[in-house]
């Protein structure tokens, strides 16, 4: 039996809390469960109460003389935590807790639950909740309806999870008008003991669950989490998840000492722990609906070539807009195909992509249409368009596209405008498991996550790089730091650190005077950059702590003095410990690297486009460490600047190879050095291909008194 079998498929059930007043939630869900033709034995338990909806009532879960699988608290606080002992002592094998005022209100509510929690889990009994809807499980073995809903959804082969109990009926209610069915449905409100990676792992071994939704509002991060996770949507028996996130408008932004940490808010972090783990994200409720739909019918397509079929000229050019931009493109027909649509559509008709069968088509031609291209090898998906004329026999094309559906693997996504007139055709393709939406854009995005998936799926992984680093040193380093109490590391102290992983630095050295500035350019040799150096100035450039293109003596003292001046005008109060001279870089395509460590999470890398236009376009991808070569590849071919470091209208390449150890360097340095608060390496100066990379500027926050934080997986790509 597994760990959470008692929570969904429950032989008995004990209600502890019930009521006899209507419109109470102890006498709503006995009476849901009740009412939902739970195939089960249902006991409820109130000490002041005979019977309950003509069910014995019992005082205590002890008196029941039966075994209990599941019992199902709705108390307050306050004697919570002796029912939980009582069942325990009876020996239940699971437990919900509906009643909130736990850890949601804090203070006492929070301390009863960490101690409720920790009775369930020295007994090794699950527990879900506090503060939650409840559970559903409609199989027709089971029909658990042990929630505030009123209805029993259909069953089907979608499990869901959230953690707002009123998101959940609303979502139920949606779920009914657009024909949807679960497999497992629960509530998780605090999360006291069991959370998504308990009910992921669950789901991922249930026969029944095809597909995964979650509402997440946050997320508890395991050790280990990225890596499990990634085996549900990628190893034995792929199964997608769906997510949609609340807050993602939320400012994630901190005051931060680096470009990264003014980035790297919350949002980031979920969007890498997404990118990862193949989670697929959702917009909105709608929209997770719409993908959940396509996925359900268990069709991906083989690439992202898709023929667009439509009766209506309006429809198509938005289906064709909405593919494009959804990572789709427009197949292009092979002789054959053409040969035939020509034979079995009219002079009128299109016969190009997307085909147009014209508003007067019957269900035959829509038939013969679909016939012709789903057998072009060079057609991957189908998307189908009804536009309701007349004439139009919707339950008829409904049925013929259902017989070619049946004989093909290809996903074929249908679009039946409208809502009265199509509803025949709508119902028979929902009963068969064809995907239908109501708007082109709709189905054109439902098949663009499908080609997403694919994506993931088929994505190239690679054998790691075997790099070498110097941990040690790196360890002495951030101890010595520690034992002086220093906390910001500039390019003059922190290049060593980076060292240690494998980056280069040019040859520097710091001045205290003109004189010193001069000898040291000579003996670094022209041209040279220089650099402010003060821990009170972090960001040179705002301070016009930055001189470039040095070539001689007379240059160099001049920008010794105007760096000084300027610092001192930009902050007064600064301590000012000299002037970085530096050896400049050769040319190259300037990219940031950078980390930003959140609490929970961990250390969240970020790469992008460097120098002054990380700010101001913002295009930058993030991972959580620790990564490997192939999240690291990822990142870099994930941005839209991509093509400037590969090569982009005749220019040299990058030195990708370099910049993959690189990143995979950083990951290895935050996670040997966890004091590692925030960190820019910006710019990163990329050579040509075979000329490696060189760090042009650095800056490393360290803090020494915060709580470690576990990895979020062991072995990640």
């Amino acid at each position: 039996m597994e760990k959470l079998d008692p929570i969904f498929s429950p032989k008995s059930v004990a209600v502890v809390g019930a009521s006899t007043t209507p419109g109470k939630v102890g006498h709503d869900i006995f009476a849901n469960i009740l009412r939902g033709g739970y195939t089960g034995t249902l006991y409820p338990v109130n000490p002041q109460a005979k019977s309950i909806l003509c069910v014995r009532a019992y005082a205590s879960v002890t008196e029941i003389p039966d075994d209990i699988d599941l019992g199902m608290i709705i108390l307050p606080p306050e004697i919570a935590h002796q029912a939980v002992r009582d069942c325990i002592r009876k020996g239940v094998k699971g437990i919900v807790i509906v009643s909130a005022g736990f850890k949601e209100v804090g203070g006492h509510g929070a301390q009863v639950e960490a101690e409720i929690a920790k009775t369930c889990r020295d007994a090794g009994i699950p527990l879900v909740g506090p503060n939650c809807l409840g559970v559903i499980n409609p199989h027709p073995d089971v029909r658990l309806n042990a929630s505030f809903s009123t209805h029993l959804p259909e069953y089907g082969n979608i499990s869901f999870i959230s953690q707002s109990g009123a998101l959940c009926t609303a979502v139920l209610d949606f779920a009914l008008e657009r024909g949807y069915g679960f497999s497992k449905f629960i509530s998780i409100g605090n999360k006291a003991d069991v959370d998504e990676y308990d009910l992921l792992e669950y789901y991922h071994k249930d026969p029944e669950t095809d597909v995964m939704m979650i509402y997440m509002e946050e997320l508890r991060l395991r050790p280990g989490f990225v890596d499990a996770v990634k085996h549900i949507t990628s190893g034995h028996r792929p199964t997608p998840i769906l997510v949609i996130k609340s807050g993602k408008t939320a400012s994630g932004a901190r005051a931060a000492s680096s470009h990264t940490g003014s980035m790297a808010g919350s949002e980031a972090v979920y969007n890498a722990i997404f990118d990862e783990t193949g989670i697929i994200r959702a917009d909105t409720v709608d929209n997770l609906f719409n993908y959940a739909g396509a996925f359900s019918a268990q069709r991906i397509p083989a690439g992202n070539r898709i023929a667009i079929i439509t009766n209506a000229g309006g429809p198509g050019i938005i289906a064709t807009d909405m593919t494009e931009m959804s990572g789709l493109e427009l197949a292009r027909f092979s002789e054959q195909t053409d040969t035939l649509l020509r034979k079995c559509l009219p002079p009128t008709a299109n016969f190009n992509n997307p085909v147009d069968v014209i508003g007067d088509a019957s269900s035959d031609r829509y038939e013969d249409a679909l016939s012709a291209v789903i057998e072009d090898e060079g057609v991957d998906g189908v998307l189908m368009i009804l536009t309701p004329q007349s004439m139009t026999d919707a339950i008829g094309t409904a049925k013929a596209i259902v017989n070619i559906y049946q004989n093909t693997k290809k996903p074929i996504i249908c679009c039946f405008m409208g809502i009265v007139d199509v509803s025949a055709g709508v119902k028979f393709l929902q009963k068969n498991r064809v995907p239908v939406y109501v708007f082109p854009e709709n189905a054109a995005q439902s098949l663009g996550k499908l080609y997403e998936a694919t994506r993931w799926l088929n994505r190239s992984i690679m054998p790691q790089y075997e790099l070498d680093f110097d941990r040690k040193r790196a360890r002495e380093i951030v101890d010595a730091c520690k034992a002086s109490g220093k906390k910001v590391l500039g390019e003059h102290d922190g290049s060593e650190l980076l060292g240690c992983y494998g980056f280069q630095s040019p040859p520097f050295a710091v001045a205290n005077s003109e004189g010193a500035a001069e000898r040291i350019a000579e003996e670094i040799g022209y041209p040279v950059v220089m650099k402010i150096i003060s821990p009170d100035i972090l960001h040179k450039m705002d301070a016009k702590g930055v001189v470039v293109g040095l070539k001689n003596r007379e240059s160099v003292e001049y920008a010794y003095k105007q760096i000084i001046d300027n610092a001192k005008q930009y902050n007064p109060e600064a301590d000012i410990t000299g002037v970085l001279v530096e050896k400049m870089l050769s040319n190259g395509q300037e990219v940031i690297l950078g980390v930003n460590k959140h609490p929970g999470f961990g250390h969240l890398l970020m790469f992008g486009l460097g120098g002054i236009y990380v700010e101001l376009f913002k295009n930058v991808t993030f991972r959580l460490a620790p990564i490997g070569r192939n999240n690291a590849r990822r990142m870099i071919r994930s941005i839209k600047g991509y093509e400037i470091l590969n090569g982009y209208r005749g220019k040299p390449k990058a030195d990708i190879e370099q910049l993959e150890k690189l990143i995979v360097g950083l990951s290895n340095l935050v996670t040997d050095c966890p004091e590692i608060k925030e960190m820019d390496i910006n710019p990163l100066i990329v050579h040509e291909k075979g000329n490696g990379a060189t760090v042009a500027d650095i800056i490393i926050t360290l803090e020494f008194d915060a709580q470690p934080t576990s990895p979020s997986s062991e072995n990640s790509e």
